[in-house]
């Protein structure tokens, strides 16, 4: 059975080889499916000329007219011998004048732009000496009575790569379409959306993206909310939607064991708590003790802002685990936080709680997997060193991963076979302290269900942000000076634009030094990424037992570190970090009583988006306001981190664009799949392809 035309191989187009496919590959495009998805960055106006007294700097236009003067000249000042050869055709319509310069250039191409040749000529100009000038135009001569032909549609300009040309992938495009209109295609967007909406059919908006009309709006096509985006941006979106329902849909094929609480034990355990729970804990805990009660496999996502408390949350999910004599894995990305938790987990359930990160080596290692693997221990809390092969569970029936983006979807569901016992797998609780826009979870968690702990506790203080410039930073020594006097505690963060970890470490010891010389009255402690785990976790007890005044570190505490008394934050070259990072270094203080405050330290000038992040730091302090921010100005997979999958991929759509869309293909995505499987499918093949995300799973 052949296949349909759009899902044939590209080298049934014409002109196509395995050397060109193979360089089609490096584009993703596969069968001519591809190539009409493969959508323009921008668009040319070629369908007019303008007068060469019109043209506008940086604006590419068709332009025409008569060269006037030609003359080969050698730029730089080195001699002829050593200098770069330069043609220069003086261009005139009688309105203006523009010089075409072209640095490769034939015996044959000068011969042909002599004076008096007439062309027709499309380019970007730029400012020169003294008058416009384009650099190397595509370019046509034109005979005396030639008026020359103009484009009809628009020019698209695809992403390309050094071997395949923009002419050759607009040809290639068109034959493609030519294929594909010869036979009938599935139009896959329910009516619901489609007939609702108005919006148009495939074929209308794949013409329409493709190959636009001079009268189109422009402005709309290059910003992408042209109807003809939108339709394919909701087609995408609901791919998306489609995949991950899939891979909710195939989990929740599988069993987990029923985990419940007793009224008696939930009492006793909040009760021996030395704070009161919030509203926000007490609604997320409700759902999480719903969902373990279940007998298929919890997939939550549990969001909440810096210091909202989401690790005593965690810690009812162990006292369901605990009060049903099965293991749960608690897995941080770094020792700091994995050590964090076991100081806070060792106080709610003594004696049931074991620690493993790398830094377990020997007997005490073995020791440890003894407790894992016999049940002894039904605590277990540990970093990527959970995911070892050595590492065997006796009854692991509930995972906790804070901080998910830092692992990536495979590790995740490599812990989960971990705890694959018969035909039951754990439940799975994944928590961030990175507020995540309602927008993003939507589209990259939508196999999860979404809790969020919207309050903060009793008690905590706003932190005041100020933003000083680096010259200032006398004051600032000034300022810690007198804090850590009047009996405060106060971190130095040092940051480097650099991802060496060793220039960052050099960098901390060099400013811990000069800390040292100019505040001989304080005690200054030191960490680093290149420590050692002991290293670091003595110098982060000392300054929690406020045997240190001031702490200088890289962002290695950024998560975990947690000491009341640390009431200032200075973070040096903060421009260079992103928001969401800034928020959580910025969440290290304001924990305790104090009033508190971060100084966010720049070295000038500052870019525009610098200043955006910084002045959106100093106005607010909610969470949730600064993700939506990042997500503008970084995009999503800057926010989720680069393994996060799926996202990555997306070709057309927008997820802070078109966020008014993600309602209405949530539950376009639900019918679907209830009503039409196999639109569904077709749906994720033609935008993810056959190895889409929920294959994953």
């Amino acid at each position: 059975m052949s296949h349909p035309v759009e899902q044939q191989n590209v080298t049934t187009l014409k002109g196509v080889g395995p050397a060109l496919a193979g360089q089609l590959e490096k584009l993703q495009i596969h069968t001519v499916q591809d190539l009409l998805f493969h959508m323009p960055l921008r668009y040319e106006d070629r369908t007019r000329v303008v007068a060469i007294g019109s043209l506008r700097p940086s604006v590419a236009a068709v332009f025409e007219g008569v060269i006037e003067h030609a003359e080969v000249k050698y730029g730089g000042a080195r001699g002829r011998s050593r200098s770069r050869r330069m043609l220069l055709c003086y261009l005139s319509d009688g309105t203006g004048a523009v010089v075409l310069r072209f640095f490769h250039f034939s015996k044959a191409q000068q011969a042909q732009l002599s004076p008096g040749a007439r062309l027709r000529c499309f380019g970007e100009p730029r400012v020169g000496v003294n008058k416009l000038e384009v650099a190397h135009p595509e370019y046509r001569i034109l005979g005396d009575d030639d008026v020359g032909i103009v484009e009809e549609t628009l020019t698209p300009v695809y992403p390309k790569t050094e071997k395949v040309s923009q002419k050759l992938l607009r040809t290639l495009v068109r034959q493609a379409f030519q294929l594909w209109e010869q036979q009938t295609v599935n139009d896959l967007l329910p009516e619901s959306i489609g007939g609702r909406y108005k919006l148009p059919s495939l074929a209308q908006a794949l013409r329409a993206i493709h190959f636009p009309v001079p009268d189109c709006n422009l402005a709309q096509l290059q910003q992408g909310r042209h109807p003809a985006q939108q339709r394919l941006v909701v087609e995408e979106l609901l791919a998306h939607q489609l995949s991950l329902a899939v891979v909710r849909k195939q989990v929740r094929l599988n069993r987990a064991r029923a985990l419940t609480v007793d009224a008696d034990s939930y009492q006793q355990f909040v009760a021996s708590l030395d704070f009161e729970l919030t509203q926000a804990q007490q609604k997320v805990i409700a759902e999480i003790l719903q969902d373990l009660s279940g007998d298929k496999p919890m997939l939550r996502l549990l969001q909440g802002d810096v210091g909202s408390g989401k690790t005593v949350v965690a810690a009812f999910a162990a006292l369901a685990a605990i009060h049903n004599q099965v293991q749960i894995a608690i897995m941080a990305p770094t020792e700091i936080l994995a050590s964090q938790h076991m100081v806070n987990f060792v106080q709610w359930f003594p004696q049931q709680c074991v620690l493993l990160t790398g830094k377990d080596k020997g007997e005490a290692r073995k020791q440890k997997l003894a407790q894992i693997a016999t049940g002894e221990a039904p605590v277990i809390i540990g970093t990527h060193a959970l995911f070892q092969e050595d590492v065997v569970f006796h009854n692991l029936a509930v995972m906790v991963v804070d901080e998910q983006h830092r692992f990536g979807v495979h590790q995740r569901l490599s812990l989960s076979e971990k705890g694959r016992f018969n035909d039951t797998l754990p439940h799975q609780l994944i928590m961030t302290a990175t507020p995540i826009p309602r927008s993003l979870a939507m589209t990259a968690y939508a196999d999860l269900d979404y809790s969020v702990i919207d309050e903060l506790p009793e008690g905590r203080k706003p932190v005041t942000t100020v933003v000083l410039p680096n010259s200032r930073r006398g004051e600032v020594i000034a300022r810690i000076a007198s804090a850590c006097e009047a009996g405060e505690q106060a971190y130095w963060v040092c940051t480097l634009v650099e991802e060496s970890e060793l220039l960052q470490c050099q960098a901390a010891e060099e400013t811990a030094a000069a800390l040292t010389q100019e505040l001989n009255r304080l005690r200054i402690g030191l960490v680093h990424g290149r420590m050692k785990q002991q290293q670091k976790d003595e110098v982060v007890a000392q300054f929690k037992n406020r045997e240190i005044d001031l702490l200088v570190a890289t962002t290695v505490i950024e998560v975990g570190v947690n000491v009341p008394n640390a009431s200032l934050m200075v973070i040096e070259n903060a421009e260079r970090l992103g928001l969401a990072q800034l928020h959580q270094l910025r969440g290290r203080v304001g924990r305790g009583n104090r009033a508190s405050a971060c100084v966010l330290m720049y070295q000038p000038p500052l870019s525009n988006t610098g200043k955006q992040r910084l002045s959106i730091l100093r106005d607010t302090s909610s969470g949730f306001v600064i993700a939506q921010k990042d997500l503008e100005l970084r995009g999503p997979g800057e926010l989720l981190g680069a393994r996060q999958t799926g996202l990555l991929q997306m070709r057309i759509a927008d997820i802070v664009r078109d966020e008014n869309w993600l309602p209405v293909v949530k539950q376009a995505a639900q019918q679907m799949l209830q009503q039409n499987d196999s639109a569904a499918d077709a749906l994720i093949r033609r935008w993810l392809g056959e190895a889409g995300r929920y294959a994953e799973a």
